[in-house]
């Protein structure tokens, strides 16, 4: 995968990122010594502290994650080494496979592949809204309240999950980084952003979110083509209630792989 110069390393020298202009709280490195792949918090993260990691893009290319669920991660099985480049995949492409595999068994009547929903307008700025996402999200009481803070040497937030080799949807694809393809192709057309990773979940900001029926329903194929479990198995009995129900004007996308 094509790499930006990581910078992580300095903080081995210098934990709290001063030297690049940042003010980290105590955190661990994941990787090997000479290229870690992921600075860490040991303490949640709380709703000011996504703010407070956004200068790392600017200074050292170090994109903002948070990192939630019961489990620790040395639990999560990190295999970035397997993991191909976002860039050599096609969203498109990416998307009527796993249409074509599944929405047959899962979508009685779908017929082919529906395409790519048209890319919508956007008058919000995306890193602002994935920023009140996150903050929203660590609100006490909200279900990523105990998230860690997380930095990440990616070009791009669409390719966190591949630079560190996240494994939550194995059982779906094997190789994140065409998840990643598409998750740039939403940044592209949608202000996606990744904000948060769990162990078999993916939270996305949206800053330019459906706001009719016919967009949410076109939005709605693709989401099942990524993630067919998160509405297979989810409370919507259809497709068309899932786009109606679950997208318009929804700023916040959340996928989940069994």
């Amino acid at each position: 995968m094509a790499m930006i110069p990581n910078q992580l390393p300095r903080l081995v020298s210098d934990p709290t990122g001063r030297s690049l202009g940042l003010d980290l709280p105590p955190g661990t490195l994941m990787g090997p010594a000479d290229a870690p792949y992921l600075w860490s918090g040991q303490e949640a993260a709380g709703p000011a502290v996504w703010n407070a990691l956004r200068p790392a893009a600017r200074t050292a290319g170090l994109l903002p994650v948070l990192l939630g669920g019961k489990w620790d991660l040395d639990r999560w099985e990190l295999e970035p080494e397997r993991m191909s480049d976002p860039a050599d995949h096609e969203a498109e492409e990416v998307l009527a496979e796993f249409w074509e595999a599944n929405a047959s068994d899962e979508l009685p009547g779908a017929g082919g592949w529906p395409g790519l929903a048209p890319a919508l307008p956007c008058d919000t700025d995306p890193d602002g809204a994935a920023a009140t996402v996150a903050e929203m999200l660590t609100e006490p009481g909200f279900w990523l309240e105990d998230a860690r803070p997380a930095l990440v040497p990616a070009r791009r937030s669409a390719d966190i999950p591949a630079v560190i080799g996240w494994g939550g949807p194995l059982n779906h694809e094997n190789d994140v980084a065409r998840l990643c393809a598409v998750l740039r192709s939403w940044e592209d057309r949608f202000g996606a952003r990744v904000v948060a990773l769990t162990f078999d979940q993916l939270v996305v900001s949206v800053a330019a979110p459906p706001r009719t029926a016919e967009e949410a329903e076109a939005v709605a194929a693709e989401h099942f083509a990524f993630c067919p479990d998160s509405i297979a198995q989810g409370h919507h009995s259809t497709l068309r209630d899932y786009a109606h129900e679950g997208l318009v004007d929804t700023p916040v996308w959340t996928f989940w792989w069994d």
